[in-house]
């Protein structure tokens, strides 16, 4: 039996050495080089405390903290202060916070995978604890007293009736050494003494989002630059510039140039900029210039194609790469009184983020500036170092708000046409998108294709089950560094399959990830919303939910009694402890809120789904009821109600959960019944709202929302309730009606041909 569980952890907190103080006395936090963090050095004395470099308190007690995640709507810089600011016993009207731009002492700089206050939570912890220690030890020795008869209490040291503020002892210098046995036994503040964690306070970026202050890399400008706007070739890859003809585009007023773009590294081949001098011109002009190509082998390629490209893969028992391959499977399967065999299909979707993408790229004292959102620089700087033929070091990306990233501004791909064309024209580019631009540009969603099997036993027990899953690999394609060791010495993509390796204890289990090489060659897979559990959970809770059906179980017992936490699925310290109970517990809660098994309305139904959100490693325990309604004459699903329970653990932000889980949920939805597209001959099918269909706001139901108490460790909120709706739906709809959908998205031709099949 074999099983595979681990992913790259990022951001890890050195604990070989450590060092604190003030400016002025030589003392810092100090990490080992390649850990993600840097050490600073001893400097002159000056009016700011820097325990660390995430953070500093200055003469007059205010705390600044420096953030590396993107701010696109989630509220992140307030959910990471607050936990700095709880250990650090600082008053919360003295935070404030930095969104800073790209420095290697940063580490790795990534904001997806609802990685963000689960991989900083500590760090920040121990930080502020690590500041707190030193800001009490100095403030005893000020105010004369034992240190133990001293703490730390809203931005004070305090002793009895007596207090030294933090502003004070900042302003008198300290010295404290912390060695790294010290740093491992850190003191952090148990659940029950947090005054920050878990109690709402205002976002901090609010007031500037509403007022219109806050900066989107949309309002990036610079003195001199020029527009841009590309001309996007017939495919993603392969394609070259036969010629260019501007000849109609020079009677725009305000049109420049047109430039084919050479790209060493291969990010935009094909590409044709055009330049003005506004971006009203550089739109007219682009639509005037011709450009004859030659495009790549993806112009003969279509969704159908990468579809059945899939089927063949499940159907070679010799392909892809095992996660999960327990002994006995088979025989399971040759042995079982009965089994069950479904495939589950899903659309390209696309990330029609608000804010289409853009970068200001210029020039300036020997350094390249990026100034745009993004929401992985690490990526992407060693993208545009090759592009530009420039050391790492001579480009910084100046960091802004992301009007919308869902994943797509992961892949920074974006910044180095923009690069490239200021390289060339020796002056500052501004590239921006429109819409259709954005969408044929976009690194969308793969489609997808998974097979699933299951056995029985003679009692009716699940004897054994087998997961095939066939998509496009982003991760193989754009950060090769993050693919992860499957069995038998063999490489996947942990973002592509994430989902199937389920805490279901189900006998025998096998999973096989499928890299569809026609879908990595013919477009760029991407990262949206959720990644692999967006297909995998779809596929494993649809499977569950029929084969509950067949075994004539109520499909809330069925898996119940699969979540028995037992063996590899008990869990572990420290983000998945208690495991598959866990599981058990959101999904036994949400059946009790909906009260299960009452009866509904005819053409009405109750559908269920549970899954873990993002990775086994990070796990977010959630579970969905889904209510609808099914009009048998035109086949439309009205979602009425969706009831969620997640356990994330400790939440940090209360309100930012609660929106998080919102906007995933409707996401669900809209995946599930509205918004698909189809890739045909090398291009997406629809390039505007006008035939892409995202849910609209009439749609929107009524929403409950619970998170269950836990002091456990915190996890990912972005993600999780995004991969739970889409089989509620699809299990609430043969609820209603007897008709088991599976593919997504579900449209109503789809569920009238199902009717009518059925009757």
């Amino acid at each position: 039996m074999a099983r595979l569980q681990d992913r790259t952890d990022a951001l890890v907190l050195s604990r070989r050495s450590f060092l604190i103080g003030v400016a002025g006395t030589g003392v810092a936090f100090g990490f080992a080089a390649g850990e993600g963090l840097a050490a600073t050095s001893s400097a002159p004395v000056t009016s700011r405390f820097d325990p660390t470099i995430w953070y500093s308190v200055d003469r007059d007690g205010v705390v600044t903290v420096n953030i590396i995640r993107a701010e696109m709507g989630q509220h992140i810089g307030t959910a990471l202060a607050r936990v700095l600011a709880d250990e650090l016993e600082t008053d919360w009207n003295k935070i404030r916070i930095d969104a800073v731009d790209t420095d290697p002492k940063w580490g790795l700089m990534v904001t997806g995978g609802s990685w963000s206050v689960w991989q900083t939570f500590p760090v920040f912890s121990q930080a502020g604890a690590a500041g707190r220690i030193a800001l009490v030890e100095a403030g005893a020795k000020l105010l004369g007293v034992p240190v133990d008869r001293c703490q730390a209490r809203n931005s004070a040291v305090v002793t009895g009736d007596r207090s030294i503020a933090y502003a004070e002892i900042v302003s008198r210098g300290l010295t404290r050494t912390f060695t790294a046995d010290e740093l491992a036994q850190m003191p952090i503040k148990a659940a029950s003494e947090r005054r920050l964690i878990g109690r709402n306070v205002a976002a901090m970026d609010i007031p500037a989002k509403t007022n219109g202050t806050t900066r989107y890399g949309i309002d990036a400008t610079v003195e001199g630059m020029v527009y841009a706007r590309p001309k996007i070739p017939p495919t993603r890859n392969g394609a070259k510039v036969r010629s260019i003809d501007d000849s109609a585009a020079r009677k725009v007023k305000g049109y420049i140039s047109s430039l084919a773009l050479e790209d060493p590294s291969n990010t935009v081949p094909g590409w044709v900029m055009v330049f003005a001098s506004s971006y009203p011109a550089a739109i007219r002009a682009a639509d005037l210039v011709k450009v004859d190509w030659i495009a790549g082998d993806g112009a003969k390629i279509s969704e159908q194609d990468v579809l059945d490209h899939g089927k063949a893969q499940i159907a070679d028992p010799n392909g892809g790469v095992l996660l999960v391959d327990d002994s006995g499977l088979e025989p399971a399967f040759r042995g079982a009184s009965s089994t069950l065999e479904r495939t589950y299909t899903t659309s390209s979707v696309l990330h029609y983020q608000l804010e289409p993408v853009n970068a200001l790229a210029f020039e300036k004292d020997g350094i390249f500036e990026i100034h745009t959102g993004n929401q992985w620089q690490s990526l992407i700087l060693p993208v545009l170092a090759k592009a530009l033929g420039l050391p790492q070091e001579q480009i910084v990306m100046r960091t802004y708000a992301l009007g919308g990233g869902f994943g797509r501004r992961l892949n920074g791909d974006y910044a180095v046409p923009a690069a490239l064309a200021a390289k060339a024209l020796g002056k500052p580019v501004k590239m921006v998108l429109t819409r259709p631009d954005d969408t044929r540009f976009d690194s969308f969603r793969s489609p997808s294709i998974q097979t699933l099997r299951m056995a029985f036993d003679g009692s009716g027990k699940v004897a054994a089950m087998d997961h095939h899953a066939s998509a496009g690999w982003p991760t193989i394609v754009m950060a090769p560094g993050f693919m992860a060791k499957g069995l038998y010495g063999k490489t996947y993509d942990p973002f592509a399959i994430a989902g199937a390796d389920h805490w279901y204890s189900v006998g025998a289990q096998r999973v096989r990830a499928l890299s569809n090489d026609v879908a990595n060659t013919a477009f760029r897979p991407g990262w949206l919303r959720s990644v692999g559990p967006g297909w995998t959970n779809w596929a494993v809770e649809s499977f569950m939910d029929e084969a509950a059906h067949m075994a004539g179980v109520d499909p809330v017992v069925f898996r119940i009694r699969m979540l028995d936490g037992k063996g590899r699925n008990a869990g572990s310290a420290p983000s998945s402890v208690h495991g598959a109970k866990r599981q058990a517990a959101v999904l036994q809660r949400a059946a009790q809120k909906v009260g299960w098994g009452t009866a509904v309305p005819k053409d009405a139904g109750l559908g269920i789904a549970t899954t873990f959100g993002q990775e086994r490693d990070m796990p977010t325990w959630t579970a969905c009821v889904a209510r609808v309604r099914v009009n048998r004459s035109n086949g439309v699903v009205t979602v009425e109600k969706l009831t969620l329970v997640l356990d994330a653990g400790t939440i940090v932000d209360p309100d930012g959960a609660l929106a998080q889980v919102e906007g995933a949920s409707l996401w669900g939805i809209s995946m599930a019944l509205h918004e698909g597209t189809e890739f045909i001959k090398g291009q997406v099918k629809d390039v505007n709202l006008d035939t892409y269909t995202p849910m609209r706001i009439g749609d929107v139901p009524e929403l409950d929302i619970e998170f269950m108490d836990s002091s456990e460790a915190p996890v990912g909120l972005g993600e999780p309730a995004t991969t739970v709706v889409a089989p509620a739906i699809g299990n609430a709809i043969f609820a209603a009606v007897g008709v088991r959908l599976r593919h997504l998205p579900i449209r109503p031709n789809a569920v009238l041909k199902a009717l009518t099949q059925k009757s």
